[in-house]
């Protein structure tokens, strides 16, 4: 073979072989990439959304306050019992949700949970409380919630006083969506 020849085919052989590794990266990568159920698996935060508000599963939210606390009171000013270690507040987040057509609405209300972010991806879940103005969850039968009218919940956290400036706001998700919102303050 003529060395003119053989330089190209080779040359022609490399190419072939960068065209086919690129392609197979690209495949590869769109699959992990794109696939909503792993990004979602891995905690990522699809949209932040300042206050609101979003809808996401049929719920629309809107975040009205976030203010901290170093103790919940009653209405008759006695202290509510919370699993509170030292050194940790209290934060109260004061949401409007609104159930909307096609929600399912059974005898126990629907599920509206959140929970509290910081900066740093820590997460902190919600806390049991009861004698509250504001019912807690969305399955409260003294303050029942309407389809299409918003009502106002109160949601609580226990966080480390150490945390509350980096406190960025709720992280709302659905599992059936793929859908990951913060709702930020």
């Amino acid at each position: 073979m003529k060395p003119p020849r053989r330089a190209a085919r080779l040359i022609a052989q490399i190419s072939l072989l960068v065209a086919l590794a690129a392609t197979s990266a690209v495949l590869m990568l769109r699959t992990h990439l794109g696939d909503e159920e792993t990004i979602y698996r891995q905690g990522t935060i699809n949209e932040v959304v300042q206050q609101g508000p979003v809808t996401i599963g049929r719920v629309q939210w809107k975040l009205e306050s976030l203010e901290v606390y170093t103790q919940l009171v009653d209405g008759e000013k006695k202290k509510i019992s919370l699993d509170q270690p030292e050194g940790s507040v209290v934060i109260l987040a004061k949401v409007s949700i609104t159930p909307l057509d096609g929600l399912k609405m059974g005898a126990d209300g629907f599920s509206c949970s959140s929970s509290l972010r910081d900066d740093r991806g820590n997460l902190w879940g919600q806390q049991s409380v009861s004698g509250l103005a504001l019912p807690t969850n969305c399955g409260d039968d003294d303050h029942p919630f309407s389809r299409n009218k918003a009502g106002l919940l109160a949601q609580v956290y226990v966080v480390p006083q150490s945390a509350v400036p980096h406190l960025t706001g709720l992280q709302i998700e659905s599992l059936s969506e793929y859908r990951r919102v913060l709702l930020a303050r």
